[in-house]
């Protein structure tokens, strides 16, 4: 289950969201399939200015940080490189689409591994 997590200035996502949410889905299903677009999960916070820092101070304009979990087997397909550079692409192509171009540069997308049973759904362990 692709779970992405978005931290932009609360400015930059005011209005967006729908298309945001929508880009991100299809960013994935670009990547992994159809099969994949009821499981993706987008979560969007909007931050004021005030409340980002970088460098022990606050920033000026900082990018959407994008912080995509998937399942820790991804990272260890022959394949994995390619599929890592083209989720990386896909997602920051779906940012800058629906939250303006001049974002692209400094749009950061990390990707987190979750192991094997580490996930649970109502309390119980989700099997992998």
């Amino acid at each position: 289950m692709p779970h992405l997590s978005v931290y932009a200035l609360e400015s930059d996502l005011a209005g967006a969201e729908t298309t945001l949410i929508e880009n991100l889905t299809e960013a994935v299903v670009a990547v992994y399939g159809e099969w994949a677009r009821g499981t993706v999960v987008v979560l969007l916070f909007g931050l004021p200015p005030h409340r980002w820092g970088m460098g022990g101070i606050q920033a000026q304009a900082p990018g959407p940080r994008v912080t995509f979990g998937i399942r820790e087997s991804v990272f260890t397909r022959p394949d994995a490189s390619q599929i890592i550079a083209r989720l990386a692409a896909e997602v920051t192509n779906a940012i800058a689409a629906a939250l303006g171009e001049h974002l692209r540069p400094t749009t950061t997308v990390e990707l987190t591994a979750t192991p094997a049973g580490r996930t649970a759904i109502g309390g119980t362990l989700v099997a992998d």
